[in-house]
């Protein structure tokens, strides 16, 4: 028998795998929700100054 024939090492290689896909999509996920909110501010801020006071 080899020590290293699947057992712990493949489920740990998997399981990093999984964590680094879910690493980049919540890091994805956010620089998308940054944008949206800059937008968002950027014509509010907009809008805000082309009202007459």
């Amino acid at each position: 028998m080899r020590p290293h024939s699947g057992g712990f090492h493949g489920k740990s290689v998997s399981s990093s795998s999984r964590l680094i896909d879910a690493v980049a999509a919540s890091l994805a996920a956010g620089a998308v929700s940054l944008c949206v909110m800059v937008a968002l501010t950027v014509l509010s801020i907009r809008v805000g100054m082309a009202m007459p006071i």
